[in-house]
């Protein structure tokens, strides 16, 4: 007696499919961040060159990532590279480097690392900040985002490079300019957004 075969299975319902999608956009996928790591920094290797056909002052920096964290260095190094290059950032080349004289550091960092890397302030576990020449971002947030960008992480990501770079580059916070209006970038989205629409980039595409 013939055997009837068995049938491929159905493919995911789109909303299983799409799940990792918000604000039109692929999200990266949730891993879980521990409270403390190693507490000691390595630098991503190799370097990676600023956009060629494009004019500006070209400033050196340096990526890390402190060893013991969920995330690949290389994606890590690459994800800042791409913001800070973008042509809705600060309007900079930005060359990444693993030696020699560098104007910024964008470090990726557990909770307590920083903790103890931001003091005298105080970002409680849950913020980032920039303090001496170092972008500490806080791996927590670049794990989970922040409510106000309704789980697109992704955004969330550029904002906070943009934000803690913009402070090395000499820009303060401002406030929200009104209810509905797109925040600034050196808002300080991460503790709320107040009233104001989400916005990772110094300049946006209007």
């Amino acid at each position: 007696m013939a055997v009837t075969p068995t049938p491929p299975p159905e493919p995911a319902p789109e909303a299983q499919r799409t799940r990792l999608l918000a604000n039109g956009r692929r999200q990266p996928e949730k891993v879980r961040v521990p409270r403390s790591a190693s507490g000691r920094y390595a630098v991503v290797p190799g370097e990676a060159a600023p956009p060629a056909r494009r004019k500006g002052k070209v400033i050196r920096y340096v990526v890390e990532v402190e060893r013991g964290l969920p995330f690949d260095p290389r994606e890590f190094a690459d994800e800042v590279h791409r913001t800070l290059n973008d042509p809705r950032s600060w309007g900079f080349r930005f060359k990444r480097v693993s030696r020699g004289p560098v104007r910024i550091r964008v470090s990726l960092s557990s909770p307590a690392l920083t903790d103890r890397r931001c003091l005298p302030l105080r970002t409680q576990g849950t913020l980032s900040c920039w303090n001496g020449e170092r972008a500490v971002i806080n791996a927590v947030r670049w794990n989970q985002g922040v409510p106000g960008y309704r789980g697109d992480v992704a955004s969330y990501r550029e904002y906070v490079v943009n934000h803690e770079v913009g402070h090395g580059l000499g820009h303060g916070h401002v406030p929200c300019p009104g209810p509905g209006r797109r925040a600034p970038v050196m808002l300080q989205q991460t503790k709320s957004l107040y009233g104001c629409r989400p916005n990772a980039w110094p300049s946006p595409k209007r």
